[in-house]
């Protein structure tokens, strides 16, 4: 007779196989600046650059050599988020160019921040309403700049003669409101 394989005794558990052959040794150290890498990767994504900074400074001290390199990297990227926040500048003319250039490399919000900024600072700095309206061009806002433009040519005419030539606006060209502003002695 065959025996019941219901009353047969359950293999005994093998423990885990690994690459090496063995099974993972658990070094409470590495969890914990696991856990700390972690956590300073999450400031990071919260843009907590400050606190993530320190974070991995900490943890540099301490950290294994495939975990360095990383943790380095990030201090580096830290760095430059802060850095990149403390920009000064020497008058709203060059405020107005930095942000001039940030527009033209496609970072559209830093450059609507600082033309707004300047205009926080100065109201009537008519080439920050200029900015403002070629960005809003060049995001397809037509409305909008459309209102930047007619106060920025308000504040000062020769924003309109400006604006005839300027290549920025030609998505702009084929509004009737557009021309009208540009051309009002037609």
């Amino acid at each position: 007779m065959t025996p019941d394989k219901s009353n047969s005794t359950a293999p005994a558990k093998r423990a885990p196989r690994t690459l090496a052959g063995a099974a993972p040794h658990h070094d409470p150290h590495r969890t914990a600046i696991i856990a700390s890498y972690e956590a300073a990767l999450h400031l990071m994504q919260q843009g907590k650059y400050d606190k993530a900074h320190a974070a991995f400074d900490k943890m540099l001290l301490n950290s294994p050599g495939e975990l360095a390199d990383r943790i380095r990297m990030y201090i580096n990227a830290c760095l430059m988020q802060i850095s990149k926040g403390k920009t000064t500048f020497a008058s709203h003319e060059e405020q107005y160019d930095y942000a001039i250039s940030l527009l033209n490399n496609g970072n559209y919000e830093d450059a609507r921040h600082h033309f707004k900024a300047i205009l926080d600072a100065r109201p009537t700095a008519d080439y920050a309403f200029y900015g403002l309206a070629v960005l809003a061009s060049m995001t397809g806002n037509s409305h909008e700049c459309l209102e930047h433009l007619t106060e920025a040519i308000r504040q000062n005419p020769r924003n309109r003669i400006q604006a005839r030539a300027d290549s920025d606006f030609q998505d702009m060209a084929d509004d009737p409101r557009f021309t009208d502003l540009l051309y009002p002695e037609v």
